[in-house]
């Protein structure tokens, strides 16, 4: 299609960009006046336990605790372990992050923190969906001990190292109004191209109005030949 052809195709389906503008104005409405976000992130700590007489085999101070922590990060991360926490009361955008303390010389997750975060439209909300998730991923760890018999006293725990903090979100509105016109402009030209060519395509003949290369009306032809004589 020559440039030619595409500005003529656009004047013709003029609705749909019409359409399309008013879809931008709408969703640059939205990113101007964004729904309040509020991300809680917490911070916990597994520490083993102090003991001597009753050695905990997975509370060592190597990466195997950390392991263990990291398994039942797996396991709440499993579908199983999703409807776990959504019975919980668990719900929105959530996320668990084991924090990599690992140097060039110290292994990679030797200190099995892990950072918790959760999205909420308020910030008491968000407060409280950090804190259900750490007392789901708390009693994970404690059944993952008792099924290994080990006795209470030489159990790992969780220490909350950073309390859940919420802080609201605000993005970067020039972003998404571009992103907003992007959008609009590519999907405005789509789908007037495509309209318009389902119509010509309809229409008998197969050619738009107007266009050169037009069918000649019935009658013209011996019209235009009896005047040239």
């Amino acid at each position: 299609m020559s440039p030619g052809e595409l500005v003529r195709a656009l004047r013709r389906r003029w609705y749909v960009l019409v359409v399309a503008m008013a879809l931008a104005a709408a969703g640059a409405v939205a990113v101007l006046r964004p729904a309040p976000v509020y991300l809680s992130s917490a911070i916990v700590v597994v520490e083993p336990p102090v003991t001597g007489s009753h050695p905990n085999q997975l509370a060592n101070l190597q990466p195997p605790l950390a392991a263990v922590a990291y398994a039942v990060v797996q396991q709440l991360a499993s579908p199983a372990g999703a409807a776990e926490l959504r019975a919980a009361g668990v719900g929105g955008t959530y996320r668990l992050i084991p924090r990599n303390s690992g140097t060039s010389v110290t292994p990679r997750y030797l200190i099995p923190s892990l950072q918790i975060q959760a999205e909420q439209p308020g910030p008491a909300a968000a407060d409280t969906t950090v804190r259900k998730i750490i007392e789901v991923y708390t009693k994970h760890l404690a059944d993952l001990q008792t099924q290994q018999d080990i006795p209470a006293a030489a159990r790992m725990s969780v220490d909350l190292l950073v309390p859940p903090t919420a802080v609201a979100q605000s993005g970067t509105k020039s972003r998404g109004l571009a992103g907003v016109a992007l959008l609009a402009l590519v999907g405005g030209v789509a789908a007037a191209l495509w309209t318009d060519r389902l119509l010509v395509r309809r229409r008998p003949g197969g050619r738009p109005t107007g266009e050169a290369g037009a069918r000649p009306a019935p009658g013209r032809a011996p019209a235009a030949a009896a005047a040239s004589r």
